[in-house]
């Protein structure tokens, strides 16, 4: 029997929801992507993940180690190098979230011209 009570996402107490509001997040999603391919260094990573600002990549990976989705690896080097990549846990968000970026894709024609006659009727 597990220690914790069940979990619904729905309910306002439900710390689930603060994991599925990290998830939802648009720049964990192209974290999470970006990283499935293995470890990368945060320039390499900012470079990638296009638009992202230093200080936003930085808080991302910082709550996505907390949650236990990123390990960071620091490495006593001069200049000091640092690499990121998904832990066990974060490779099982990394299938749901390409799904999504791919929904994105494959559908944004039909997103793009039914925000045109939305808009062209307001």
């Amino acid at each position: 029997m597990s220690q914790y009570p069940d979990f619904n996402v729905l309910t306002a107490t439900c710390p689930s929801r603060t994991s599925l509001a990290r998830i939802a997040n648009k720049w964990t999603a192209m974290v999470v992507i970006a990283l499935a391919n293995g470890r990368m260094r945060f320039g390499d990573l900012r470079t990638m993940v296009d638009g992202i600002s230093g200080k936003v990549l930085t808080d991302t990976l910082r709550d996505l180690e907390r949650d236990g989705l990123v390990a960071r690896h620091a490495y006593a080097e001069m200049p000091p190098r640092v690499e990121y990549e998904l832990t066990t846990l974060g490779h099982t968000l990394h299938m749901p979230l390409q799904a999504l970026g791919r929904w994105a894709e494959e559908h944004i024609e039909e997103v793009l011209a039914a925000r045109e006659t939305y808009d062209a009727r307001h």
